[in-house]
C-alpha cells in the first residue's frame, strides 16, 4: 500500500479568505451578534462561483459546520433563502453568525478538504466519525542485517516491509506469532538483538531461528525472511508447495529432523490461513462498508482484505443527526476514514452513497492510482457486503441493548439515591500517588451509552504547599481546576446582555420560520455532569461541596463513596449532602455493582496515570540537566561510579578519571553539583 499523500490540495491565498470574512456585517460593541439568513446573504457578493468549501461559525466562533460545493455562490445562495430547508438544516442557519470561505481547483479536492477540516473542527451539524485511531500493520524491518518482525502503528518511515492494515492489535499479534512458528523470525528489539551472547526462550521453544548468536547463518535467515514476506503478500499456497517438497526431499535422504522442521512450518502455515475465517476468491485488496441503521443511530462495519486474505473488521458508531438518511451518513463517513489512512484499490458498499464517482476521483488523487467504489448486485462480492451488513446489524443491536442497559442503570441510581432526575453525565475523580510522590489526579466520565473515554482527564498536581499524602488538598486542586474551567465556559452568574440580545434573535428567526422553539437535543452529551463521584467518605465529600459552592455551581450533585470498616468491598457507604448518616445498598443490588465499575474505572486511570508519571521520573537522571552530557557520557559516569548521587559528591580529579571527561568536563560537572556551596 502506498504512503499517505501529504500534499495539501490547492488554495487561494489568504487574503481572498480574509476579504470574504470580512464580508460579514460587524455589530457595535456592546449589540448582539446578528445570525440567520441575512447574515450569509451578506456573503453572496463576494463568492466565486468556483468548487471551494465553506465554514458556518456561531457566535460565539465554532466552527458548526462544514460543506463542499461545486459551486459556492449557488450552494450559499440556498442558505440565504428562508423557507424550504429541513429542521436541522434551518436551525444550523439560524445559529450561524459568520462564514468562512477556502477556494479549490476542483470539487474532488473540496471533497478531500472538507473531511479533513470535519476531523479538524468536528461540528456538532456535521457526520462524525468518533473513532479515529490509526490501525496496526505488521512491519518487516529491513534497516539491519536481521530484519525483525513487529507491530506498527504511525508513519511509515522505518524501510521494510508494511503489511496491513489489521483490524486490531490483537489481530496483528496472533499473526505475528503464528509467522514466528512458521518462519522462525526474530521478535525482539535491536538493543536485545545486539547484547545476546546466547539463544533466547524463542529459540528453545522454536519461535526463533537465533541469528543473534549465528545459530543461522545470515544468508539462510535472509530466506526466512522471503518466505515470510511472500506468504504476506498473499503467496501462501507456493510457500505451502515449497515446504511441502522440502519435506518430501529431506524424508527422501532419511533426513528426518529436517523433515520435521518443515513439518511444523506447514501446520503453522495451516493454522496461520484457517485465522483468517473467509478468503474469498478474487478479492485481492479491498475494504467493505456495511451501514445498518435503527433507533437513531447508524453502525458502519468496515472489513480489511489484503494480499487475498482477510485482516479482521471494526464496528463504528459515527455521530450523526437522527434525521440523516444512511447513504449521507455512509458518505461523509468513507471520506473522514481515509483522511489519513492508505487507500485500496477496491472499496465495497452496502449502500449508494450521493457523491460515489467524486469519492472515487478525490481518493485516486489521493492515493494517486485508480480507485473503484462498487456497490455490488450478485456474486461473491455482493455475499461479502452482505456478511458485512450481518455482522452491523448485529454490533447495532448490540449497541442498543447496552444503552438501554445503561439507561435503566441510570434510572435505577437515581432511585435509589433520590436523585431529582437519572444523570446524563457523571464524573468520577480519584488521586494516586506514593506519600506524596509523582501525585496525580484522574477525572473519568460515564454517560448513557457507557464509558466516554475521549472525555477523560489527568491532573498533575501543581501546588507545591501540600503536605505530602495530603488526600484532601489533591482533590481540592483537582476539583478545582476542572470546575473552575467549566463555570468560565458557561459563563456561571449571569449572561452578559449580548448574548441574552443573540439569544433572542436565533428565537426570531425560528418562529419566522416556522419552527418555533429549538427543542433540547436529548443526544447531544452534556458538558457539565450531573453527578459528581469522589473516591471517599464525609471529609472528601465536605471538599468537594465547598469547591463547587465557591464556583457557584450548587445544583451539581455530590457523592462520596467509601469502602466499609474492613474495606469490603460490596459494604460501601454512600455519603450525600443534607443526609446525616450514610447509605448502604443490599450486597446484590445491580446498582452497587455499577457504582463500583464507576470508582473501580477512575482508580484505574489514576494508577495508570500515576505509573506512567512514577516510570518517566525513574527514566530522568541529575545528569541530563548539565550542558554537554549526552548519552555515552552519562553511561561512562554511571559504570565508573555507579550512581548519580556518587557522581554528584566526587571531585573534580575524580570526574576527571572517568572516560570520555576532559577536565574542563569535569569542572562543569563539579560546579553543577556545588554550586549552591560558595
Amino acid at each position: 500500500m502506498p504512503d499517505k499523500d501529504t500534499r495539501e490540495p490547492h488554495v487561494d491565498a489568504p487574503s481572498k479568505e480574509r476579504a470574504l470574512a470580512d464580508a460579514a456585517p460587524e455589530a457595535p460593541a456592546g449589540e448582539a451578534v446578528a445570525s440567520g439568513p441575512a447574515v450569509i446573504a451578506a456573503y453572496l457578493k463576494l463568492l466565486p462561483s468556483s468548487p471551494g468549501v465553506y465554514r458556518m461559525l456561531d457566535r460565539e466562533g465554532t466552527v458548526i459546520y462544514v460543506g463542499k460545493a461545486r459551486n459556492l455562490k449557488a450552494r450559499v445562495s440556498n442558505y440565504a433563502r428562508l423557507g424550504g430547508h429541513t429542521n436541522r438544516i434551518a436551525r444550523m442557519i439560524a445559529t450561524t453568525s459568520a462564514m468562512e470561505f477556502m477556494s479549490v481547483r476542483t470539487e474532488a479536492e473540496a471533497l478531500l478538504l472538507e473531511a479533513n477540516l470535519i476531523k479538524r473542527f468536528r461540528p456538532r451539524f456535521n457526520v462524525l466519525m468518533r473513532d479515529d485511531k490509526s490501525f496496526p500493520y505488521i512491519l518487516i524491518a529491513r534497516d539491519t542485517a536481521a530484519p525483525q518482525i513487529m507491530k506498527h502503528r504511525g508513519a511509515r518511515n522505518r524501510k521494510g516491509d508494511y503489511f496491513g492494515p489489521f483490524a486490531s492489535a490483537g489481530a496483528v499479534n496472533r499473526t505475528i506469532n503464528m509467522l514466528e512458528r512458521a518462519f522462525l523470525l526474530r521478535s525482539c528489539s535491536d538493543s536485545v538483538y545486539d547484547s545476546r551472547t546466547r539463544p533466547c526462550l524463542l529459540y528453545q521453544i522454536k519461535r526463533c531461528s537465533a541469528p543473534c548468536t549465528g545459530e543461522i547463518s545470515l544468508e539462510d535467515y535472509g530466506r526466512l525472511v522471503d518466505e515470510a514476506v511472500r506468504f504476506l503478500r498473499g503467496e501462501s499456497q507456493n510457500v505451502r508447495r515449497m515446504y511441502q517438497g522440502l519435506m518430501a526431499d529431506a524424508s527422501t535422504k532419511l533426513e528426518f529432523e529436517r523433515a520435521a522442521r518443515f513439518r511444523d512450518r506447514l501446520a503453522a502455515l495451516a493454522h496461520v490461513t484457517a485465522d483468517q475465517s473467509i478468503n474469498p476468491e478474487g478479492i485481492e485488496e479491498a475494504d467493505i462498508f456495511a451501514a445498518a441503521q435503527d433507533g437513531g443511530q447508524t453502525c458502519i462495519e468496515v472489513f480489511f482484505f489484503r494480499t487475498g486474505q482477510n485482516w479482521g473488521n471494526r464496528a463504528y458508531f459515527p455521530k450523526a443527526d437522527r434525521s440523516l438518511p444512511v447513504e449521507e451518513v455512509l458518505d461523509s463517513f468513507i471520506a473522514q476514514f481515509y483522511d489519513d489512512k492508505p487507500v485500496p484499490r477496491l472499496i465495497l458498499i452496502s449502500h449508494d452513497v450521493p457523491n460515489r464517482e467524486l469519492l472515487a476521483e478525490a481518493l485516486s488523487i489521493k492515493a494517486e492510482h485508480k480507485i473503484e467504489i462498487r456497490l455490488p448486485q450478485r456474486g461473491t462480492k455482493s455475499g461479502l457486503v452482505e456478511h458485512a451488513l450481518a455482522n452491523a446489524r448485529e454490533a447495532l443491536g448490540g449497541k442498543l441493548a447496552e444503552g438501554s442497559s445503561q439507561r435503566r442503570l441510570l434510572d435505577a441510581l437515581a432511585e435509589r439515591f433520590s436523585l431529582s432526575a437519572s444523570p446524563r453525565r457523571i464524573e468520577v475523580f480519584d488521586n494516586s500517588h506514593i506519600q506524596g510522590a509523582n501525585a496525580v489526579g484522574a477525572m473519568v466520565v460515564a454517560g448513557r451509552d457507557g464509558w466516554v473515554k475521549g472525555q477523560y482527564r489527568k491532573f498533575n498536581i501543581k501546588s507545591q504547599n501540600l503536605s505530602p499524602g495530603d488526600d484532601y488538598a489533591m482533590m481540592r486542586e483537582v476539583l478545582t481546576r476542572r470546575f473552575r474551567r467549566l463555570a468560565v465556559e458557561n459563563g456561571e452568574g449571569g449572561a452578559p446582555e449580548p448574548a441574552a440580545a443573540a439569544a433572542t434573535v436565533v428565537s426570531t428567526v425560528l418562529d419566522a420560520i416556522g419552527l418555533g422553539p429549538e427543542p433540547a437535543d436529548d443526544d447531544a452529551f452534556p458538558d457539565r455532569p450531573d453527578l459528581v463521584l469522589i473516591d471517599g467518605g464525609a471529609g472528601q465529600l465536605a471538599v468537594a461541596r465547598e469547591v463547587l459552592a465557591d464556583l457557584g455551581l450548587h445544583e451539581i450533585c455530590v457523592m462520596g463513596v467509601a469502602k466499609g470498616p474492613d474495606r469490603d468491598a460490596g459494604r460501601e457507604h454512600f455519603y450525600l449532602a443534607g443526609r446525616d448518616r450514610p447509605i448502604m445498598l443490599e450486597p446484590r443490588d445491580p446498582v452497587l455493582y455499577f457504582v463500583q465499575r464507576l470508582r473501580d474505572e477512575a482508580h484505574r486511570f489514576a494508577i495508570g496515570t500515576h505509573r506512567a508519571k512514577r516510570s518517566k521520573a525513574f527514566g530522568t537522571s541529575p545528569l541530563d540537566e548539565i550542558a554537554g552530557i549526552g548519552p555515552l557520557r552519562r553511561r561512562a559516569l554511571m559504570k565508573h561510579f555507579g550512581s548519580a548521587k556518587a557522581v554528584s559528591r566526587a571531585g573534580v580529579e575524580d570526574l576527571k578519571a572517568a572516560d570520555g571527561i576532559s577536565a574542563e568536563m569535569a569542572q562543569r560537572i563539579y560546579d553543577h553539583f556545588h554550586e549552591r556551596e560558595g
